[in-house]
């Protein structure tokens, strides 16, 4: 646990009292300081007060005794309307954090020689955020790894010389987050998302350049407009900006060239670092985040020969494209996390001949938007609520059938792939669509799909990821 020493004798107010709530909480007692929380749901309040939190209803408390109010990223800043706490708070003139706020003072305050990279954008920050990690725990090297992917920063190691952080920042903690200041900043790309919670596109892009903005140095992904823009703005005001593109040479920077990772300065380039042969790195999304990966372990001072070695043994993200296992030369891919048509896109690209499984509970505009990757479908096979509508889009153009269950599809799919003339065929669970008709979540979602692919006489695992 990192103590928030920076709140020591102060009491402080907080708000959301789920997991990463309830461990920031523990951590501002521990440096010192007193914390009255609270929650909506009752539920919560309690779970708290039996971890012993100090809890009390925030509308009936005197909040000019708080110098800092703590709010959980999940609870409405600005749109489409500040919560209630936020009017209390703001009407008392009192600072409004989150726990990467918290984080960030306590890494100033320590002192210590801890490279600190921050990475955010509207898709691939996941994966990009567990390569950087993977990269620097296989160099040797002391790493932690947290923030929105799924550890709450606080339960970290504190800062030590030598010590790294690879923290996954969203827009609602970078908005919670005034002092946010990585060694090596990275926006990946930028579209529209969230407004909901931030109004307006233009809202949504200011938030999300604060984390590079103030970085030592931002890497800023330009194949969009947003962030183009963003990295031209960063430097005219003197910020060290590296630029990464998927899709275009650049004069400064990285960018990718077919399989190969390029580096140029002036216009002179190099080759340094190839992907093929990378499975968990197939994709143009995913030389993004390889370009990203590369520049940003590079800026916090690993080798090239360091970085390439982490990339050759990375093992890929959970429900991400995650390489499952083989059965003779069919390939079984879990990309359960694709909960969208949007989401779905990156993995049908990156296969040629694929035995889709998708549907769950469709979501606005079902699979049209993915028409073009339909020539790439050996067979879908169609699951969940979906199903009906899935079929009627796909028509004629791609053979389908109403599978029902994940289990059945897979059964069926592997069946149909085994006898396929091509040189690896691939079963991909790519749904497309929220998993809630059938499953929990998507994580449980994809469980019953490695399951199933396990139970499959022959599979062979393909290991590395829990």
């Amino acid at each position: 646990m990192i103590a928030a020493h920076s709140m020591k004798d102060k009491t402080v107010a907080l708000f959301g009292l789920g997991g990463s709530g309830i461990a920031t909480a523990q951590a501002i007692v521990a440096g010192g300081a007193k914390v009255i929380a609270w929650d909506d749901n009752p539920d919560s309040v309690k779970r708290a007060q039996e971890a012993g939190i100090d809890t009390g209803d925030l509308r009936q408390i005197d909040w000019k005794q708080f110098s800092a109010f703590v709010l959980s990223p999940g609870v409405p800043l600005t749109h489409p309307r500040p919560h209630w706490t936020v009017d209390l708070a703001r009407a008392a003139s009192v600072e409004i954090i989150g726990d990467v706020e918290l984080f960030v003072r306590e890494r100033n305050l320590a002192g210590k020689d801890s490279p600190f990279i921050a990475i955010t954008g509207t898709n691939g920050k996941s994966t990009t955020t567990a390569l950087i990690a993977h990269i620097i725990k296989a160099s040797g090297r002391d790493m932690q790894l947290g923030g929105n992917i799924g550890t709450a920063v606080m339960t970290l190691e504190p800062p030590a010389d030598g010590r790294f952080y690879v923290v996954e920042c969203s827009s609602y903690q970078i908005d919670l987050a005034p002092s946010l200041n990585p060694t090596a900043g990275i926006l990946l790309n930028l579209t529209p998302d969230h407004l909901d919670r931030h109004g307006t596109m233009q809202h949504y892009a200011d938030i999300k350049e604060r984390l590079v903005a103030g970085s030592k140095t931002a890497i800023v992904g330009v194949d969009d407009s947003y962030c183009a823009s963003i990295a031209d703005r960063l430097e005219r005001t003197g910020k060290p900006v590296i630029r990464i593109s998927k899709r275009m040479p650049i004069r400064n920077g990285y960018f990718a060239e077919g399989s190969n990772l390029a580096y140029a300065r002036n216009g002179d380039t190099a080759i340094v670092s190839s992907l093929a042969g990378i499975g968990s790195l197939r994709g143009e999304h995913n030389a993004q985040n390889a370009l990203a990966a590369f520049a940003a372990c590079r800026a916090v001072g690993l080798s090239v020969d360091e970085i390439n070695a982490g990339l050759k043994t990375f093992p890929g993200l959970a429900h991400r494209m995650e390489q499952v296992a083989r059965l003779g030369k069919t390939l079984f891919v879990n990309d359960s996390k694709a909960t969208n048509a949007d989401a779905a896109a990156p993995a049908l690209s990156s296969f040629p001949r694929i035995y889709w499984i998708a549907g769950g509970l469709p979501k606005e505009g079902g699979i049209a938007s993915l028409s073009g990757f339909f020539p790439r479908i050996a067979k879908a096979y169609l699951i969940g609520e979906a199903a009906p509508q899935f079929a009627a889009t796909l028509g004629d153009a791609a053979p389908f059938e109403i599978s029902g269950t994940i289990s059945a599809a897979v059964e069926h799919a592997a069946r149909d792939a085994a006898s396929d003339g091509s040189s690896e065929p691939v079963v991909l669970l790519s749904p497309a669509c929220a998993s809630f008709d059938q499953f929990q979540n998507f994580e449980k979602r994809g469980e019953a799909f490695r399951s199933a692919v396990f139970a499959l006489a022959g599979a062979s695992p393909i290991g590395g990821i829990s």
